[in-house]
């Protein structure tokens, strides 16, 4: 009796693989954007030496002075840990330097189509965002700046006659709502740059929307007396070198002597 031939496994469709291969992409796309979501400035220009050419910059910290009282990274992660769960990856980037906090939210969920007037969910981001600002202590400024892309308004839009007049109106849209959720209105500054300052050059519609946006900056001010502390250590500092400086050029002097 003959034997029954040993069924073959069936080999996957074609089009298998390049769709598993387009969701690795995505799954990639999406965790780069999460983890650009909070950057780090100085840790940004360090791996961008790396493909400049240029030797890597080190940043050594070292404690003289006593530390400011707030800790920019500390709020940054806060907001972060708020607003995550009310807007998109994509709607928001969070940047953090010593001296600044900026929140970044991009217009897709800012505002409504066409429209300067906030979404529910911007509102929902507003809200907690102001909450952070009102507990914070000591001097510090909230600067509020309004960005639009090169080929705004789209269109027409009632009340703006231009670009400019676009990128202030949404700046002092999210400046009144922030003061009226109980930001001191004497520590916001609101300013609009039209098309001036973009993130992305290129002409691609997609780039060009992520220009279209408006960035809050929670800018910590040194308190007076850590100002003048830093200048004396300073004033020091070269009082020191001069002093090493004129003991060389007398040991230059005697050398010569003899």
């Amino acid at each position: 009796m003959a034997r029954r031939k040993k069924e073959e496994c069936k080999t996957a469709p074609a089009w298998l693989t390049s769709f598993s291969d387009l969701m690795s992409l995505l799954l990639t796309f999406f965790i780069l954007l999460y983890s650009m979501s909070t950057l780090d400035i100085t840790k940004a220009i360090k791996f961008l030496s790396y493909f400049q050419g240029e030797k890597a910059k080190s940043f050594e910290q070292i404690s003289i002075v006593k530390p400011i009282q707030i800790y920019t990274e500390d709020i940054a992660k806060k907001i972060k840990k708020l607003i995550k769960r009310l807007l998109p990856v994509y709607g928001y980037q969070i940047v953090v330097t010593q001296q600044y906090v900026m929140v970044r939210l991009f217009n897709k969920v800012l505002f409504k189509k066409n429209s300067v007037e906030l979404t529910p969910e911007a509102k929902r981001a507003l809200d907690q965002i102001a909450q952070v600002i009102k507990e914070l202590k000591g001097n510090y400024r909230v600067r509020i700046e309004g960005h639009t892309s090169k080929d705004e308004p789209t269109v027409p839009i009632k009340g703006i006659n231009d670009s400019w007049d676009l990128s202030i109106l949404r700046a002092t849209t999210v400046a009144k709502y922030l003061i009226s959720k109980g930001v001191d209105p004497r520590k916001v500054v609101a300013v609009g740059y039209d098309a001036v300052r973009p993130l992305y050059t290129w002409n691609n519609p997609i780039l060009q929307a992520r220009n279209r946006r408006v960035e809050i900056y929670l800018e910590v001010a040194v308190p007076k007396e850590e100002k003048e502390e830093k200048v004396l250590i300073k004033k020091r500092e070269e009082l020191s070198s001069r002093k090493k400086e004129r003991g060389e050029e007398q040991k230059g002097v005697s050398s010569e002597k003899r």
